[in-house]
């Protein structure tokens, strides 16, 4: 009888341990399905996309893993999620910041989150001011939504700045440095001279500093505020690590030379992003201009192309006659190839908040590029006015002569869920460059002085 009750007790026992086991496992995999591994895919070369070469010979993936909750459908649409995303705010007194953050989520994400002293990492990480300052990004979104309410021309603007801060040396905030005895101001580059959109960064700094004084910096804030205008503008919400550090330095002279120029041809415009870490596809992602250009900017190609005294003859005719009529023979020419540049929406989203938008004393008369185009086709309409030959810039107009390019701009006209996936990955990608994180870098108190 005894030899029986020690068989079943140690049957007994053994069911209890398998489902303990499935228990467990059943957990972890719950913690799993939270989280989904972003795989971002670095061509190391230009590849034929219509080659019969393996893909896999001319790239190479690296994942992280963030949240899942953080966006929605990835990586079929990153659409903006209704309840958290960066949609209008409801204005509601209760809720000062509108909706949730994609940093802003439950304590499971919290505490799955990594524990490490935020001052002692060595590299970005999902959620960074969970602890330090739990309302950054939320504070960033708040700010951003009131923008575009009151000054929506401001929404490209920001957008303009990442990339001429990332482009530069990284993701530093270097671009945000005034000039000073030991600083030559990137702003004073012939790129960066019609850049607006400082006193916005420095207004959310200001906030954050209240809310939590020296822990969120400027190369933060920056990036931040970029993903969150490309979503209020109507394009694609994406997740962001944060945890950058700002830089003491700024690079006019490089920013002069390295910033590609509206007026080159492919081959230069692709030296110019290869250089950076971006292949054929990623160029063409982050080149979408969907704004108001000035006339000065393309004039001589209407009427003095490569010095003939003649149109460029790859303009459609009924859309050269439009531009004539906007832009006159006698309107101020551009005295520098890189000045003024719309490089990756330079004033992307104009069309829509054009109204209003000061760029400078004396309105330079423009051409708008879409502006009948609703938010829901962010940036399409740039692709399809270069298929039918109404690419404004010499630089946009030169993509259809490579025959990757050229592939990248046929998808993206027809295919508007592709292009927001892409674009996303890209601006994932751009924002992660060169970055500073401890113990390189600091925390400036004024976004435009680095004491």
């Amino acid at each position: 009888m005894a030899t029986l009750m020690s068989k079943m007790l140690k049957k007994m026992s053994f069911f209890i341990l398998l489902f303990c086991i499935f228990l467990s496992f059943n957990t972890n995999n719950n913690s799993i399905n939270s989280r989904i591994s972003i795989t971002t895919t670095t061509t190391s070369s230009f590849c034929n996309p219509s080659s019969s070469s393996s893909a896999s010979s001319c790239s190479s993936s690296h994942s992280r893993s963030v949240p899942l909750d953080s966006f929605s459908n990835y990586p079929v649409s990153l659409s903006v999620k209704i309840n958290g995303g960066v949609g209008e705010d409801d204005d509601d007194d209760d809720d000062e910041f509108g909706v949730l953050d994609a940093g802003d989520n439950d304590d499971d994400d919290k505490n799955d989150s990594s524990d490490d002293d935020e001052d002692g990492g060595e590299s970005l990480q999902y959620d960074y001011y969970r602890n330090s300052c739990p309302k950054a990004e939320r504070i960033v979104r708040s700010t951003m939504q009131h923008i575009h309410r009151t000054k929506p021309y401001l929404i490209p603007a920001i957008l303009r700045l990442v990339f001429h801060d990332c482009f530069i040396q990284g993701c530093d905030a270097s671009v945000l440095l005034d000039d000073d005895d030991y600083i030559d101001s990137e702003k004073e580059a012939p790129p960066n001279g019609s850049l607006k959109g400082f006193d916005v960064i420095e207004t959310i700094k200001s906030k954050l500093e209240e809310a939590c004084p020296r822990i969120v910096s400027c190369a933060d804030i920056l990036v931040l505020a970029a993903r969150d205008s490309v979503a209020l503008a109507g394009g694609p919400f994406y997740p962001l690590y944060t945890g950058r550090r700002d830089g003491s330095n700024s690079y006019a002279d490089i920013a002069t030379y390295e910033l590609p120029s509206p007026y080159s041809d492919l081959s230069h415009t692709l030296n110019s992003f290869k250089a950076k870490g971006f292949d054929e596809r990623e160029m063409v992602t982050l080149l979408v201009c969907i704004g108001e250009i000035h006339c000065e900017f393309f004039k001589n190609r209407l009427y003095n192309f490569s010095g003939t005294n003649e149109p460029d003859p790859s303009i459609e005719v009924e859309f050269l006659n439009l531009l004539k009529s906007r832009c006159s023979a006698s309107s101020p020419s551009s005295t520098s190839g890189y000045t003024s540049h719309r490089t990756l929406s330079s004033t992307a989203f104009e069309s829509t908040f054009s109204s209003g938008s000061p760029s400078s004393s004396v309105e330079e008369p423009g051409i708008t590029m879409d502006l009948e185009q609703p938010q829901s086709d962010f940036g399409i309409t740039y692709y399809r006015n270069l298929l039918q030959g109404r690419g404004i810039l010499y630089a946009d107009q030169q993509l259809l002569e490579g025959e990757v390019t050229r592939y990248w701009i046929k998808e993206y006209a027809l295919d508007s869920t592709l292009f927001h996936k892409h674009f996303a990955l890209a601006m994932m990608k751009l924002s992660d460059l060169h970055i500073l994180t401890p113990p390189m870098g600091n925390i400036r108190l004024n976004c435009s002085k680095v004491a």
